[in-house]
Formats: structure tokens, sequence, C-alpha cells
């Protein structure tokens, strides 16, 4: 099954990524890519892009060759009231932001810490989506984050790329990340984390965690461009408005081709 929508890649400006913007696009329309977001990770994060490579982003098209293009940025949670590495006006110039916790900028300590700012990055409104909280370095309350983001309207992402190049042991995490998501209503999305474009839309482990619990179809936000552009929408980015013009009301199905 391949999904038409990735809401998390990397390009060459995050230094330990390998793939360019046009090397996502390539690639998009050979897999059928309809909507990828680039997002780069926050400037704290050591070989991370300057902080004006953010601000800039207005500068990339928004559909080239029918491929769309999100502006984002997987920003840092660091420390332990959920503060993030980018603020502000211009978090409303991004169409998505997503924050997670990385080693360098904020170190791992203890499931108490851990679950209190990942919930209080949730709550503090400037979050859409989680990155990889089913990393074993970094042990959550489950229950209670899934909680949270069913209440704030904040997604989960399950991270493919964590069963296979990086946060080896996530698998059982993500699967109870999964199970209380369907349980308290909390909303999924599967993420590639492509560091090089091959990876793009490859998210054949994650979706097997999402098989196996069972989790809906219609509250994965890969189901269809619309899908995400509407919630982005709701969770109050006006910069989506132009591109959801530009995709058809029909495209609110389950936005897989089999």
């Amino acid at each position: 099954m391949q999904y038409q929508v990735d809401t998390h890649t990397h390009t060459v400006a995050s230094s330990h990524a390998y793939s360019t913007i046009h090397d996502y696009i390539a690639v998009a329309k050979q897999k059928g890519i309809r909507l990828f977001a680039n997002t780069d990770h926050g400037p704290d994060m050591a070989d991370a892009p300057h902080f004006w490579h953010f601000v800039n982003l207005r500068v990339l098209p928004r559909m080239v060759d029918g491929v769309g293009i999100l502006r984002g940025i997987e920003a840092n949670i660091k420390n332990i009231d959920g503060e993030i590495d980018f603020f502000g006006d211009y978090l409303k110039q991004l169409d998505i932001v997503l924050a997670g916790f990385h080693e360098p900028v904020y170190p791992p300590s203890d499931k108490a810490t851990h679950t209190k700012a990942m919930i209080n990055a949730i709550k503090s409104g400037n979050v859409d989506i989680i990155t990889h909280p089913g990393n074993p370095a970094y042990p959550i309350d489950i229950e209670a984050v899934a909680r949270a983001a069913a209440e704030y309207g904040v997604a989960l992402e399950i991270n493919n790329s964590s069963f296979e190049v990086s946060r080896k042991g996530s698998e059982a995490n993500c699967t109870a990340i999964a199970q209380a998501a369907k349980e308290f209503g909390t909303i999924l999305v599967m993420g590639s984390d492509s560091h090089a474009a091959f990876s793009l839309g490859g998210f054949a482990r994650a979706q097997a965690i999402i098989d196996e619990v069972a989790y809906p179809p219609s509250r994965l936000l890969n189901r269809s461009p619309s899908a995400l552009l509407a919630f982005l929408a709701a969770r109050g980015h006006e910069t989506v408005n132009d591109l959801i013009a530009l995709f058809n009301d029909d495209d609110i199905g389950d936005g897989a081709n089999n």
C-alpha cells in the first residue's frame, strides 16, 4: 500500500542528510507521493541549518510537477517546559511544525521528566506532530501522552526509520502508542524520517504496527493530502490555504493506492 503523503524528511541543509529538494521531488513523482513536508532539524542541533533557513522557506514553490511541498521544521524539545527552538511569529510562517527529543539538544533523563516535557510541548500550541515518541532512550507515560495529544489535537508519529536505521528497539513502544491512540482518539501519522530521498514514503514497518492494532484509517493523516492540509488548517496554519486549493475535495478518501 503506497500512501501519498509524507510529513517527515530531511535535506542536505541538515548535513547528516544527503538529498536535495530536487531529489525528493523526483522520487515523489516515481512513487506517487503527492505531498511531502520539508522538515530539517531545528537550529539548536549541531549541524542544523541556520534560523534563517526556516524563515526563507517561503521561496520554495508550492507545487512542482504535481508534487506539493510543505514548508516545515523538525524542532527540538529543549527542556521540561516543552519549549522548542523556533518561536514567535516565525512559527506562523511555517506550514507544519514537528518536534521531538534529540540527544545532542536534550539528553535523556527519566520517564517523569520526559513525559512532562512532551506533554508541555503538546500543550504549548506550537507543535503539530510529536516525532518518534516511541524512542526507547526517552521512556514516557504512553497513556498520559496519548490523552494529552488527543485533548490538544496534536498528532503522534509512528516513525518508520526507528525500525530500520535509528532508535532500534522502538517496536514495543510504538505498538503501545498506536494502541493508546486508538483507545483515546489520538491522531496518528506515519513519517519516513528520510535522510535520503530513496526512503521517501517508506512506511512498511510503521504500517504493520498500524494494522496490528487495527487503528482507524480515518484518523491517519497520511490517508490523503487533503486530510493532512485540513488538519494543519484547523491548527491555525493559514499558510496552507493556497495548497488546499490545489487539491480536490475527492482526495479525502483513504489516499492509498493498492
